[in-house]
């Protein structure tokens, strides 16, 4: 999670759509959604954070209750358990990685006038947004778009995907042809808000000009425990039936 390739990733990241009713308004509940939506998922919960690419992988367990720099512990490294030197690693990067910041708040970069209808049935609805920049020196987001599905019986959204729709460069000597993110989360039960399930990286890119970048990058999170000194809360004030997994 901490490599610089990783941070790019996180940061670049079939029907005719239809405009959304108000260019400069949202529909009321996907506004309403989109006003709850934490793209980290809910405050308040434990997990392990699983992180595979290609022949590597990292397991980690979170705890909100410990001191910052605390909080994340590392369990394996490359389906082994760590070593002493990799352990004092690990802590040392603690120093540069605080809070439960695993997923792009992209909610805040949305331009509410790009917003499209993409398609919608009963049970779901698919709106498309192109970005605004995040920062000065955001290079990125003028060449993505955020595409939300909304899950109507609950009220909340239950994924999320950004994707290039053109390549672009970054930064200096970075090329990026292609660029997708997408995050994954279970929908909410009447004792469990929405939590992050799964984010998926993929990238294609060149650094220098000769330099590939192309790189697939899957985050899983399991285990999750509230803990939190009150009931977890929850999105679900009159369930009118179980919920169905997420897709």
């Amino acid at each position: 999670m901490r490599r610089p390739l990783f941070r790019l990733l996180m940061l670049v990241v079939l029907t005719v759509p239809a405009l959304c009713a108000s260019p400069n308004s949202l529909p009321p509940e996907l506004d309403r959604a989109l006003k709850l939506f934490r793209a980290e998922g809910a405050r308040g919960w434990a997990f392990t954070q699983t992180t595979e690419s290609g022949s590597k992988s990292l397991v980690e367990h979170y705890d909100p209750t410990k001191p910052e720099f605390s909080r994340w512990t590392l369990l394996k490294k490359n389906d082994q358990a760590p070593t002493a030197p990799e352990l004092k690693e690990y802590q040392d990067r603690l120093s540069r990685r605080s809070g439960n910041s695993t997923a792009p708040n992209v909610k805040d970069q949305i331009d509410p006038a790009s917003c499209e209808l993409v398609q919608a049935d009963d049970i779901r609805a698919t709106y498309r947004f192109h970005l605004l920049p995040g920062a000065s020196d955001d290079h990125s987001a003028t060449h993505m778009t955020a595409t939300f599905t909304l899950h109507k019986p609950t009220a909340t959204i239950e994924r999320v995907e950004l994707n290039a729709f053109e390549p672009f460069s970054p930064m200096f000597t970075v090329k990026i042809t292609e660029a997708r993110t997408t995050m994954i989360y279970s929908l909410p039960e009447v004792d469990r808000p929405a939590l992050l399930q799964k984010i998926s990286v993929s990238i294609r890119g060149r650094a220098m000009w000769f330099k590939s970048l192309d790189e697939d990058m899957i985050v899983t999170y399991s285990n999750h425990e509230y803990t939190g000194r009150k009931p977890p809360p929850s999105a679900l004030e009159n369930p009118a039936r179980p919920t169905e997994p997420s897709r």
